[in-house]
């Protein structure tokens, strides 16, 4: 289950990243492209982001993290490269 939630972590860190690259870069230079992007990045990344809370709260009871924990490992999903942030710190020795 660990392995599966390291995956899910570092594809949903991937996506966001993707997803905000987009917005930056192909909005105002070829909107025809970000329009044409956004749907299938945006939509994995959502399904990833739901798996990545899913198992988090799946892998709550099994690791013993307490309320802290599992605050900093959401938290990690909603800031930029912090998926891959939480992956080291709380996914390196599972």
């Amino acid at each position: 289950m660990i392995k599966i939630f390291k995956v899910t972590a570092i594809l949903e860190g991937f996506s966001y990243i993707f997803l905000l690259a987009n917005m930056v870069i192909n909005k105002h230079s070829n909107p025809e492209l970000y329009k044409m992007l956004l749907f299938p990045i945006g939509m994995s990344h959502g399904i990833l982001f739901i798996g990545y809370i899913y198992l988090t709260f799946i892998l709550k009871a099994r690791q013993n993290w307490m309320l802290k924990d599992i605050a900093i490992i959401i938290l990690g999903s909603l800031i930029p490269l912090g998926a891959f942030f939480i992956e080291k710190k709380y996914l390196k020795n599972a």
